[in-house]
């Protein structure tokens, strides 16, 4: 059984999440408030989340770089993976 509790037990860490959460609703278009956004569609709280994920897990990566990595649908097989994009921050 998992002890996890998604609970933030520093002040300070639930207002710097609450400033980060405003600051990605703000870079996706996302009207936040203060409290309760329950209005918000599906789309528009995922897309907060998926800004604040991508904000916050920034590949560094050389551009062209390649790796092998198990196929995930045929067990034995591995498969190359290869990523063309430029990551600039």
């Amino acid at each position: 059984m998992s002890n996890n509790n998604n609970q933030l037990n520093i002040p300070q860490a639930r207002e710097a999440m609450d400033k980060f959460k405003m600051q990605a609703a703000s870079e996706v278009g996302v009207n936040l408030k203060q409290g309760y956004n329950g209005d918000l569609t599906s789309r528009e709280a995922g897309s907060v989340g998926g800004q604040m994920v991508k904000n916050i897990t920034t590949v560094r990566l050389p551009k062209n770089i390649s790796f092998e990595r198990t196929n995930r649908i045929v067990d034995g097989h591995k498969i190359t993976v290869r990523y063309i994009a430029g990551i600039s921050i």
